[in-house]
């Protein structure tokens, strides 16, 4: 019996096809084999194509029938993950408006600004717990204010999980928990966000259904089965954003559990059983995927960095013909705090952890004399886990304090330097699984069609490492992120002009 899970990311898409019964990975697949591209049409904007997220969902499956041959009646459940935040419009027949509006694109920050300022920070954080910002309710606003012969033939709204969803069964649905990260859901009167949506005179018929994050959503239709190669009327029967998925993946769903995640942005996020909200709306708190009725609240105290991956991808291009092993192994060459060379990481749009702001990426400090190539790479890995550690102060404030975190051994966390600096300028223990989000979203599968349940979900992960802070690392790493700190309220005090440095 198998379960396939699939994670719809900006840059790629991953399946992963699940044994359920050994709990073990038996292929993985990713599509395409280089990122995709966003579209970027103007300065702070980001936009994908969805049509391109199905034409990579239909590759990673075959690629995933090209590893392993299964009969494709043995597939019992999908699951999905996907990037949090983006706007898909589409019309009575299904299809795409206008392309997506994705995680990044800060358009909308106005929007959301002007928002809480006519709503009060007391009904925004009280009850959204969260400023509308530049989350998906104010990205529609914007296309209803920018391009109103677009918003008017709209007929729903959803989120990229819930389109490939829609692709998959022909349904349009979507969870509470994904109301909840584009700020259309009331915590405090557990629905919908009815007086936002007055404001941003928004009809609520445009949102979709609500199914639930566990269970059926809906039946893989004849047309879609014989694209994907898989047995029509196979339930999806889970889908989930992508760090309330990671989460998930890790076991992390109780309070006082973490979990983190350095892909193309960086993301902590912390289970708590409170309705939480930072004053300044700089982390943010969304429905967690195992709340639900009689249980408890569980909410995901989330912290994002937009600049983790994709700033280390812009610098191996920049680099010239190195491997990211190649790139880790020289930057560990270099001294911790990279010889007083300092990297601010913020230039992939607006940063919730600095207010909204656009700030840009800045070198700083940079010596002719003293600094290489090692350096600079040092610098751009100790600059994104600053970012992070600097959000991590912020959801310390609100409550969540975090001793340990668990990680899919992925991305950013390949590197040993990364891990080494992460864990101790957070002093947190570090805790690396063989997984990833897409195997999280198959265990979600398979836990919403009945075959695991919380307890048993996560049978066959294995813990590969686990990375300690360390003493005598700890005093070197916490004066290197001082004088970041440093930096970067010196650049928070000039605003957006903070490029003028």
């Amino acid at each position: 019996m198998y379960f396939i899970g699939y994670d719809i990311g900006s840059s790629s898409i991953k399946a992963a096809l699940l044994d359920a019964d050994s709990g073990k990975c038996l292929a993985a697949a990713i599509s395409p084999s280089r990122e995709m591209p966003m579209q970027v049409l103007h300065t702070g904007w980001a936009e994908q194509d969805p049509d391109r997220w199905w034409s990579e969902v239909i590759n990673a499956t075959r690629l995933l029938q090209q590893q392993l041959s299964f009969d494709p009646k043995t597939v019992k459940g999908i699951g999905i993950a996907y990037q949090m935040h983006g706007l898909v419009c589409v019309d009575k027949q299904q299809q795409v408006l206008r392309p997506a509006i994705i995680w990044c694109d800060s358009r909308a920050v106005e929007t959301g600004r002007q928002a809480l300022h006519a709503l009060g920070e007391k009904y925004c954080l009280t009850n959204l717990l969260n400023s509308p910002g530049n989350f998906t309710a104010s990205k529609l606003r914007w296309v209803q204010e920018n391009e109103p012969h677009v918003y008017e033939r709209i007929h729903k709204i959803m989120l990229p999980g819930d389109y490939i969803a829609m692709k998959l069964t022909g349904q349009i649905a979507t969870t509470v928990s994904g109301l909840s990260e584009g700020t259309f859901w009331d915590f405090t009167r557990q629905s919908i966000a009815d007086e936002l949506l007055r404001y941003y005179n928004i009809d609520p018929a445009l949102l979709a259904a609500i199914v639930p994050t566990f269970g059926e959503q809906g039946l893989l239709t004849t047309a879609a089965a014989e694209i994907l190669g898989l047995y029509p009327g196979t339930p999806v029967t889970y889908r989930a954003g992508d760090q309330p998925n990671n989460a998930f993946s890790l076991n992390v769903l109780q309070p006082g559990e973490a979990a983190t995640t350095a892909g193309t942005s960086g993301v902590v996020y912390a289970v708590s059983d409170q309705h939480a909200h930072d004053s300044q709306s700089r982390v943010n708190t969304f429905v967690h995927v195992n709340n639900m009725d009689g249980g408890g609240v569980r909410n995901g105290v989330l912290m994002c960095l937009n600049g983790t991956g994709i700033a280390n991808s812009w610098l191996k291009s920049a680099v010239g013909d190195m491997s990211y092993p190649e790139m880790n192994e020289l930057a560990a060459t270099a001294p911790i705090g990279a010889g007083g060379l300092q990297v601010f990481p913020f230039g992939n749009g607006a940063e919730r952890i600095l207010g909204n702001m656009r700030i840009g990426a800045t070198v700083s400090q940079l010596d002719f004399n003293l600094h290489g190539k090692e350096h600079l790479l040092r610098a751009v890995q100790e600059g994104i886990v600053f970012g992070l550690n600097y959000g991590m102060d912020i959801m310390a404030e609100m409550g969540p304090s975090i001793h340990r975190v668990r990680a899919g051994q992925a991305n950013m966390f390949l590197s040993p330097l990364f891990r080494e600096a992460f864990a101790n300028t957070a002093n947190v223990v570090i805790e690396l699984y063989n997984t990833d989000g897409a195997q999280g979203a198959a265990r979600g599968a398979a836990t919403g069609a009945g075959y695991y349940n919380f307890k048993t979900a996560f049978h066959g992960m294995e813990c590969l490492a686990v990375i300690e802070p360390q003493q005598h690392l700890q005093q070197q790493y916490l004066e290197a992120y001082g004088h970041w700190l440093y930096g970067l309220k010196q650049r928070l005090s000039l605003g957006e002009n903070a490029d003028n440095l």
